[in-house]
């Protein structure tokens, strides 16, 4: 048997051997399903199947990446190179490119991201003179990409009255006026979306059989990864490429389908067996990332779902530390638990920073979190926020290189015409888009035609958009003979984006100019490791589709030592010793938005169960009593599937809430009538609290009585604090942490203490409103 066999336990040995025909792979979480597509592939060519008939579909190109890499030191790299591996878009954009003329593109057509096609929808929106408070741009890119998705063309959408009647309904009857002018200036730019890569697919496949014929017989062996977090569109693509030889084998997790918003359809992992003849059926049920704890933890909560495929995630890892479950009263205190327990972890047993990870529901709640961390100095990177390549500056010099490329590309042509001012303004770009409009031309055209077309601009200007089109096509002519880089260099120099950053001087002017040095050293860094790839150039065009499909993700950071902030949607597939999941509140997690039907509620449950088992050795769940929202303090209740996890698996570091605790009636129950007071609720521990758990001390009843105040009394500990308080005495404050009074002066209500916190601040605080608390 090869080594690599023997690395593989027999349930993952099992679908590796199998070579024809189709099948599932149900894979639990940590059960090492990478492992299996990977050595899969490497099996199928050790048997003799040739590399360019194997299919490889993921949803990350670093999955892509380090598959490769793993076969690659199996096989030998010259052989993994002929292999046709990566994400959906970046394989499908490959077969658009070479079979782009069938549907009227460039091959060298420009891919547009998602701010690319705002940008250009809010421009259509802005030309049609309708009311952008009606038709908000984003919410009208966001529909026409689930159209897209759903395969519903403008010629579909018009045939189809319910959707039309549906829009009129919302009041935005234009809806597909504005689908059909955005679909229409997409292809006159010669550009397609992340969406359209997608659909145009499927147009290529269900239009041209003898291209689909090829495909397919190219394709014999095709394997797709994540096969829960497909939707309808690459659904039917695979279904097609497959339909032929029918060797599939998809992977995936049915209890990690989480991305029902972007179009994912779990049915299509549900109802694969009835998709295809005589399926095997494979389980990894072992996880090897966990604790036992936070296994079984899992698996107590993902068994609340009804729509599930069966399977029993175990490990024989050790039992590890119950996952612990922290209330906070704000969030800012939550903010502050968290940054305080990583720090104190880090410290005792001499940790990274890269160890631990927060993840929450929303971006929002990274707000308070980034707050704590930065009063420790915890470095921290939030994934997911504004990526390198959307920053303003980066965007500027891509869309000089995309005009390169793709002169017709009016988004990148809009950006950069007067960037930096060369004296051409917005009315002269009103002109030449109406006359591009009306001749059905790309602006860029229109300029290169100047002298036949009547613009009613001045000779001045008409020198400046004629320079600007002699500049451009300079850059292209330089293209033929250079990589990437040194034409990328070129344009950076000569368009005067560097010295107009360097001009500014300011703070932000100098950290754009270093931004887009990193743009060209990432650029270099790319040249050379396309010098690896067997027909690779290095070339622009390259240099650019890799960008365009790059996700947040992507990028390796291993070696960056950070604490990881991200929500639970980007964590998937990730994994870290330490994890804390935040706002596990009601309303918040499980979100308010995703509880009117069973089937969201049950894609809520699925996402925490993908935080919890993104955890190796221990889990944090923390709420709060209390959250800001939308500008408002709120209630905050703890979220039901902190109930949902089988207590035994559970350590309250702060006692559940109860109202026993949190309120002692004033006035006397016999006064309604006879009551057996045998009855009565005396500080009984709440359902929930381990029984080992003593109940809160003297110290945390005070801190519950300080949540609702009297009216009219100052907040915090008053005089009962104020006298007990002495030079050396040990204090902790809710905000600033544990410290010590060096200094008390004053009277009564006068009466101050100055404070050396141990985070090195130095505080003077007026006790009758301090929130201190007398800890030594």
């Amino acid at each position: 048997m090869e080594k690599y066999l023997q690395e593989l336990n027999d349930a993952q040995r099992a679908p590796v051997l199998h070579v024809e025909g189709p099948l599932m792979v149900i894979a639990g979480a940590g059960s090492g399903k990478t492992r299996v597509l990977t050595y899969r592939i490497a099996y199928l060519m050790s048997k003799g199947v040739d590399a360019f008939n194997i299919l490889s579909l993921t949803f990350t190109n670093k999955a892509a990446r380090e598959m490769k890499k793993r076969i690659a030191d199996i096989v030998g790299n010259s052989e993994a190179k002929n292999l046709w591996m990566g994400t959906f878009h970046s394989i499908f954009a490959k077969i658009l490119r070479f079979e782009a003329d069938k549907l009227g593109y460039p091959s060298n057509f420009t891919i547009y991201d998602t701010q690319d096609s705002q940008r250009l929808i809010n421009a259509i929106i802005k030309e049609m003179g309708l009311d952008k408070d009606v038709y908000k741009y984003k919410q009208v890119q966001s529909r026409i990409s689930s159209y897209k998705n759903s395969l519903i063309t403008v010629k579909a959408y018009f045939n189809n009255p319910d959707l039309v009647e549906a829009d009129a309904m919302a009041k935005r009857p234009r809806m597909g006026d504005i689908y059909a002018a955005y679909v229409e200036r997409c292809f006159k730019a010669g550009a397609m979306d992340f969406d359209d890569l997608l659909l145009k697919t499927n147009e290529l496949l269900t239009r041209f059989p003898e291209v689909l014929a090829k495909y397919q017989e190219r394709f014999r062996y095709i394997l797709v990864d994540e096969y829960q977090d497909t939707n309808h569109s690459q659904y039917l693509i695979v279904r097609a490429l497959s339909d032929k030889f029918q060797n599939i084998c998809v992977v995936g997790d049915d209890a990690q389908s989480i991305y029902a918003f972007r179009g994912a359809n779990i049915n299509n992992i549900m109802n694969f067996q009835r998709d295809y003849d005589d399926v095997k059926v494979y389980r990894l049920e072992q996880n090897y990332r966990s604790t036992k704890n936070i296994v079984e933890a899992a698996n107590s909560v993902i068994e609340k779902n009804k729509t599930r495929l069966d399977k029993v995630v175990w490990t024989s890892n050790e039992e590890g530390g119950k996952i612990k479950v922290n209330r906070s009263i704000t969030d800012a205190e939550e903010g502050r638990f968290v940054a305080g327990s990583i720090f104190e972890i880090k410290m005792q047993q001499q940790l990274a920073n890269n160890q631990f990870a927060v993840l929450y529901r929303t971006n929002s709640q990274s707000r308070s979190i980034e707050d704590a961390l930065r009063k420790r100095d915890i470095p921290y990177r939030i994934y997911g926020g504004l990526s390198f390549y959307q920053r303003k500056e980066i965007k500027d010099v891509l869309s000089y290189l995309r005009l390169v490329i793709n002169p017709k590309d009016e988004e990148a042509l809009n950006r950069v015409i007067n960037f930096p001012a060369r004296g051409i303004g917005q009315t002269t770009l009103e002109k030449l888009t109406v006359a591009a409009n009306h001749y059905k031309r790309s602006v860029f055209e229109v300029m290169e035609h100047l002298d036949k077309i009547d613009l009613k601009i001045n000779a001045g200007t008409k020198r400046k958009l004629e320079d600007f089109v002699t500049m451009i096509k300079s850059f292209q002519v330089t293209a033929q003979s250079a990589d990437a880089f040194v034409l990328a260099e070129h344009v950076a120099k000569k368009t005067g984006i560097l010295l107009e950053f360097k001009k500014d001087g300011t703070p932000e002017g100098i950290a754009r100019m270093e931004n887009v040095e990193g743009l060209l050293n990432g650029i270099r860094d790319f040249v050379e490791g396309q010098q690896e790839i067997d027909g690779a150039t290095g070339s622009l065009a390259e240099f650019l589709e890799d960008v365009a499909l790059a996700t947040d993700l992507d990028n390796d950071t291993s070696d960056d030592d950070r604490v990881a902030l991200m929500t639970i949607h980007l964590a998937k597939g990730l994994e870290f010793p330490y994890v804390y999941i935040v706002g596990m509140e009601e309303d918040l997690f499980p979100s308010a938005m995703s509880m009117n039907t069973r089937s969201e509620l049950e894609e809520e449950r699925r996402l925490f169960y993908v935080a919890l088992t993104r955890a190796e050795k221990q889990a944090y769940l923390t709420y709060t009593q209390s959250r800001y929202r939308w500008g408002k303090l709120i209630d905050a209740e703890p979220s039901r599937f902190i109930e949902e996890i089988d207590e035994k698996f559970l350590e309250y570091l702060t006692p559940p809430l109860d109202s026993s605790y949190r309120y002692k009636p004033m006035i006397d129950a016999d006064i309604f009538g006879d009551v057996d007071k045998s009855k009565l609720r005396q500080n009984k521990p709440v359902s929930g609290t381990p029984p080992d758990k003593k109940g809160p001390s003297e110290n945390q009843l005070r801190k519950l009585r300080k949540v609702k105040p009297d009216l009219g009394s100052p907040v915090g500990n008053g005089d009962a604090v104020s006298s007990d308080l002495e030079v050396g005495s040990r204090v902790s404050h809710s905000r600033f942490g544990n410290g010590q009074v060096i200094k008390l002066e004053g009277v009564g209500n006068d009466r101050k203490a100055e404070i050396k916190f141990d985070n090195g601040e130095l505080k003077k605080l007026l006790l009758r409103f301090a929130k201190l608390d007398i800890i030594a």
